[in-house]
């Protein structure tokens, strides 16, 4: 086998170089599965995921790429694995299977304080 099969060459090395600093300068700093904010002290446990699974596809604009905390991350190669096991539903790479965060616990903050004041 060639040693780009287990990104041991050079060549590999070159084209997945700098691509997750690229990626935190592109995107908040907030994983896009869970909605966890980051901060500086705590970045290192967001990580840069490849959407196609290819770490050697990385455009400029970071279109491959989603930011996603380490728990996201390794739920979402675990689907891969589970479909390899014949546990799991059938799933693509690059299928985009979650339903992004939308709950708001301060939409009605405004009517809970003046329901408080009366």
């Amino acid at each position: 086998m060639s040693s780009d099969y287990y990104g041991t060459s050079a060549a590999y090395a070159r084209k997945e170089q700098g691509y997750r600093e690229k990626a935190l300068k592109l995107y908040p700093w907030v994983c896009g599965r869970c909605s966890r904010e980051f901060v500086y002290s705590n970045l290192r446990e967001l990580t840069v995921h490849h959407v196609d699974h290819d770490h050697t596809n990385n455009p400029e604009d970071g279109s491959n790429w989603e930011l996603l905390c380490l728990f996201c991350h390794d739920h979402e190669h675990e689907k891969y694995t589970e479909h390899d096991n014949q546990m799991g539903s059938v799933i693509k790479a690059g299928d985009n299977d979650h339903v992004a965060a939308t709950f708001n616990p301060f939409a009605d903050l405004k009517a809970m304080m003046e329901k408080g004041k009366k």
